[in-house]
């Protein structure tokens, strides 16, 4: 029987391409190793990056809750009584709020004269988290380069000495 032309080049088309799949094999397996870290490390730092946010929304959220609470009128016996028991309500509220995310943040109240001629009473509210020490997802290396030390939020009412007493 005689093979023709067309028959030997085909069959050699077919050895030529197993040949070259065989030097292809693990070339995928290859890129997916070179390439898998970079993009793990692009979705993780998006996720880490989003729970900070979320953590320090609901720092923001906390403050202003407490801050609304120094508003409420507290037993006092003086001026400065009545500061400090708005503050610790403040402060109680505040603690309320947060959520079990930043549930080990701290939170300060002060209060100081403020407004034209210091006519008026400020009682400002501090939460801080220390995200440095309380990480909300472990660090990996060079992402925690970028972390904070802390988060922190503010809010700050102003109460006439009139409503205090």
């Amino acid at each position: 029987m005689k093979t023709s032309v067309n028959q030997v080049a085909a069959h050699r088309s077919l050895f030529d391409r197993s040949r070259r799949a065989r030097r292809q094999r693990g070339a995928m397996a290859v890129e997916f190793a070179m390439v898998f870290p970079l993009f793990f490390v692009v979705v993780y730092a998006i996720v880490t990056f989003s729970l900070m946010m979320v953590a320090q929304q609901n720092l923001t959220l906390a403050a202003e809750e407490g801050a609304r609470a120094a508003l409420n009128w507290q037993t006092n016996t003086s001026v400065q009584s009545a500061l400090t028991n708005r503050g610790a309500a403040a402060c109680k509220a505040a603690a309320a709020v947060t959520a079990s995310l930043v549930s080990t943040a701290t939170c300060t109240s002060t209060s100081t004269a403020c407004g034209t001629n210091n006519a008026m009473w400020c009682v400002r509210v501090l939460l801080s988290y220390n995200y440095l020490a309380h990480p909300i997802l472990p660090a990996i290396p060079f992402i925690s380069m970028t972390m904070p030390k802390s988060l922190n939020s503010a809010a700050t009412v102003q109460i006439n000495p009139e409503n205090l007493q």
